[in-house]
């Protein structure tokens, strides 16, 4: 094909926030070839929802679709069952299979509002691991030895401090490995925590006589509290699904150091335009009208650009579904040697209601929502959690216990 760009105008898109590449010397290589690459991205159906965090590989796997490359989503709704014990320090509980095909479903619906799905092609590792027999995953347990699966970090850890480890952990690399040999994979992306699964990929391949897929992974994205990963049980996330008032309001909420890093990594405008801005507010223009550019296109992006161009808009008592005040008032708690604040002690706490009574009113009537969801009075907050809170339909604040 000869309609490709420079090599190096793929470059500077393709490397744009990128953590590391294995290797770019093969990349150049593959590029060279003026051939569509085959990109694999995979994601375990483990949760319902995505949030920003998980958009981050997903704008990369876009880029290479611009670029004119064969987009590869991969569903792990077989991988999701064993648990990918990436990161964690203890066995991950295996999810059921109807939780599985629940969630799938979900992320299927949801990685369309930001990659083309004219030209994305959906796979499942069910279609091939499904067919193989007890022999063919032990002729796959085979290709990699106890000691290099200990090299990886979190299993070091967990052998150090005596903490099990399952066999079945042993085999996730392997199998998320042998997803790249399957879908004949010439790039894989994801995360810096799945860089030992990705090399995996790579080194499998090279057994089973195909050509090394280049490895590129991204940086873990900080929450809005600017120092930990983005997580939904920390309460520092923006979900993708959250309404538009929500997703503004948040956006604005983060710390002005956050900016630069979610410009790079969420957002599609050319870093000329990004580092333009990055300028102007270092010359004295508010951050945060610079972060109001960045959640008028992000908000478009995940709902419409009505519903960018109104979600600053709030109208006293007559709130739209998910939209907050301007003036959100923030309020800090202390546990007070306490493992967990429940949910009647942060509305009173935080001045939300009028004595318990009250609170346990709203809870019975559905009135209480954290973070646009209804919760009942067995919810909790911990230290280090931040969330926005609404009682009834005047009360709200954005409340961080520490």
């Amino acid at each position: 094909m000869s309609n490709f760009l420079p090599i190096e105008e793929q470059l500077a898109l393709i490397e744009r926030g990128v953590q590391d590449i294995y290797s770019k010397e093969d990349l150049i290589k593959k590029l060279k070839a003026k051939r569509p690459l085959r990109v694999k991205l995979g994601m375990d159906p483990t949760a319902p929802d995505l949030h920003f965090g998980h958009t981050v590989v997903l704008n990369k796997l876009r880029h290479f679709q611009d670029l004119g490359h064969e987009v590869l989503f991969l569903i792990g709704d077989y991988t999701a069952r064993i648990g990918d014990p990436s990161g964690k320090n203890a066995t991950r509980p295996p999810l059921t299979e109807e939780q599985v095909k629940a969630n799938a479903q979900t992320y299927a619906d949801q990685v369309f509002k930001i990659l083309d799905k004219s030209k994305t092609t959906i796979m499942f590792n069910s279609d091939w691991f499904g067919k193989m027999s007890a022999g063919d995953m032990i002729a796959l347990a085979s290709q990699q030895t106890v000691s290099r699966m200990l090299e990886r970090d979190d299993f070091s850890k967990r052998y150090e401090s005596q903490t099990p480890i399952s066999i079945h952990e042993f085999l996730y690399p392997l199998v998320q490995g042998y997803d790249s040999i399957a879908m004949k994979a010439d790039v894989e992306l994801g995360g810096t925590d799945q860089t030992f699964n990705v090399l995996m990929g790579r080194t499998l391949q090279s057994r089973y006589d195909q050509e090394p897929q280049v490895c590129i992974t991204m940086p873990i994205l900080e929450g809005l509290d600017g120092v930990q990963k983005m997580s939904k049980s920390l309460g520092n996330y923006i979900g993708i699904n959250d309404p538009a008032g929500m997703m503004y309001q948040k956006i604005l909420s983060m710390p002005d150091t956050l900016i630069a890093r979610y410009f790079e990594l969420l957002s599609f405008k050319p870093m000329s335009e990004v580092n333009a801005l990055l300028d102007e507010m270092a010359n004295g223009r508010n951050p945060q009208e610079i972060k109001r550019i960045l959640a008028l296109e992000l908000i478009e992006r995940f709902h419409d650009k009505e519903s960018a161009e109104n979600a600053h808009k709030s109208a006293g008592n007559r709130l739209a579904d998910g939209e907050l005040p301007i003036d959100l008032p923030e309020v800090t708690l202390s546990l007070n040697g306490e493992e967990q604040l429940f949910i009647v002690q942060v509305l009173n706490q935080a001045g939300l209601v009028k004595n318990s009574a009250q609170a346990k009113d709203f809870l019975k009537n559905k009135s209480v929502k954290v973070d646009n969801e209804i919760v009942d009075t067995g919810f909790s907050l911990k230290a280090g959690q931040t969330v926005i809170i609404q009682a009834g339909k005047k009360a709200y604040a954005k409340v961080t216990v520490e």
